[in-house]
């Protein structure tokens, strides 16, 4: 299957990137190259752009796009926790703009293989990485009752987490639970049919919270953004693309920490804390698609475009 992948917000994250001619960008989650293309669109000769994902199946893929653009184009199978040592290996200190578009890509959901889809059935991986060993499998069948509750609880914000958790559990109990099919009928069986009808697929949640857990997506995104914001150039801009609340939660927390760092008692006369601002929030409520973009991709609908810019 070819790795396709519709850019979410793309117009709006290339306007707020400001792209200089001969800057140096990185892509943290390169996917297809849907954003990547559209920067090197806009470099001069001097400009380029380091491209950086973990799926395999996204670097051949944004390889194949991107090739017309040569050495502009440098790509690095990693994981964007890792962008200041992998760019200090590049001998790049410093760049001009940074992007990040979280969360699950078109071509993942729809490869049912993966396993990160609950409307197909195929083994339980959800791996974003498949060099990585652990995965969704192992979390449902290892994980005591107490640890699935929280995941599905903090990660899937499901008000039935309790019961789910019980349900997988009880389950497992009958023999291992191998394949998303089977954790989907799992899903269905615990949650009251009146509330199924509300809220969309009753799985939906479950399958977000195995996922984030597996891949720590929530921890890796909380421990990268002062990095990034580090790396930086003066005027250099972080864009960021969320897909839920906690990950717009916690880019929005750290947005407003690098601009108001100031940890003084509001009654001090003057900051005696030394810490100074490391830049601005440029948008002060994120941008969210237009009524065009969400009737031609539903997976926009929940997209939030955040961007700090470095002082």
């Amino acid at each position: 299957m070819e790795f396709g992948h519709r850019s979410v917000l793309l117009q709006e994250t290339i306007d707020g990137l400001s792209i200089k001619p001969d800057g140096t960008y990185v892509d943290g989650t390169l996917g297809g190259g849907g954003h990547s293309l559209e920067v090197c669109k806009r470099l001069g000769s001097k400009g380029s752009i380091v491209g950086i994902d973990q799926d395999a199946a996204a670097i051949k893929a944004a390889g194949i796009r991107l090739k017309d653009f040569g050495e502009k184009v440098t790509i690095v199978r990693s994981n964007y926790c890792e962008m200041k040592s992998r760019l200090h290996e590049l001998g790049i200190d410093r760049v001009d703009g940074i992007i990040l578009d979280l969360g699950v890509s078109s071509y993942q959901l729809d490869t049912a293989e993966r396993g990160f889809s609950y409307r197909e059935d195929a083994p339980l991986d959800m791996r974003m990485d498949t060099r990585q060993k652990m995965t969704a499998r192992d979390i449902v069948n290892g994980y005591e009752e107490k640890e699935l509750y929280r995941v599905i609880r903090d990660y899937g914000e499901d008000k039935f987490a309790k019961n789910i958790a019980r349900h997988i559990v009880m389950e497992r109990g009958k023999g291992q639970i191998e394949t998303t099919g089977q954790l989907t009928e799992i899903v269905r069986r615990a949650i009251p049919m009146k509330f199924q009808k509300k809220s969309g697929h009753p799985a939906k949640r479950t399958f977000q919270a195995i996922r984030i857990e597996l891949n720590r997506e929530l921890e890796v995104l909380r421990d990268s953004l002062d990095d990034m914001i580090d790396l930086l150039n003066p005027g250099g801009r972080l864009c960021i693309i969320t897909f839920h609340s906690l990950e717009d939660r916690i880019v929005k927390s750290a947005f407003k920490k690098n601009e108001h760092p100031c940890t003084c008692p509001s009654d001090f006369p003057v900051c005696v804390c030394g810490k100074v601002p490391k830049g601005s929030i440029v948008t002060k409520k994120p941008i969210l698609p237009g009524e065009e973009e969400l009737k031609e991709n539903s997976r926009a609908k929940s997209a939030k475009l955040r961007i700090f810019e470095r002082a």
